[in-house]
């Protein structure tokens, strides 16, 4: 590895805001909105990743984001990077699966952070 690499551990989002699987979408919206952040990740046997774009279809579909659960719109399971992952290789995988977040993972299979599409065109540019 060159000294001009570039690993996710390096531009991630820490600590890793997290929400419920039960947690309303109202309730995620005005969190994502406090935390300054467009996805959290959902921890669990079912891990997943609820993001601005499926509040925007939760609300476009018209749901009631009072009664809909985080559960009904997150994407699961989620794709997902470990902290050691070159940014570049990050950055196609969201190219590739046309998405622009990955939780990243330590070398103890924790939960550590996220990764966005800003992280990497901020590095990149």
């Amino acid at each position: 590895m060159s000294s001009d690499t570039v690993l996710v551990e390096d531009v991630m989002s820490t600590p890793l805001e997290t929400t419920s699987p039960n947690a309303t979408v109202r309730a995620v919206a005005e969190q994502m909105r406090e935390s300054n952040v467009n996805g959290l990740f959902v921890p669990g046997a079912d891990a997943g990743i609820v993001t601005t774009t499926d509040v925007v279809h939760a609300v476009a579909e018209g749901a009631d984001l009072s009664e809909t659960r985080v559960a009904d719109v997150m994407t699961s399971p989620v794709e997902r990077v470990e902290t050691t992952t070159e940014l570049n290789e990050a950055a196609a995988m969201m190219t590739n699966f046309g998405i622009k977040h990955l939780p990243v993972m330590d070398d103890h299979g924790d939960y550590v952070g996220m990764v966005s599409s800003t992280d990497t065109t901020g590095e990149f540019a």
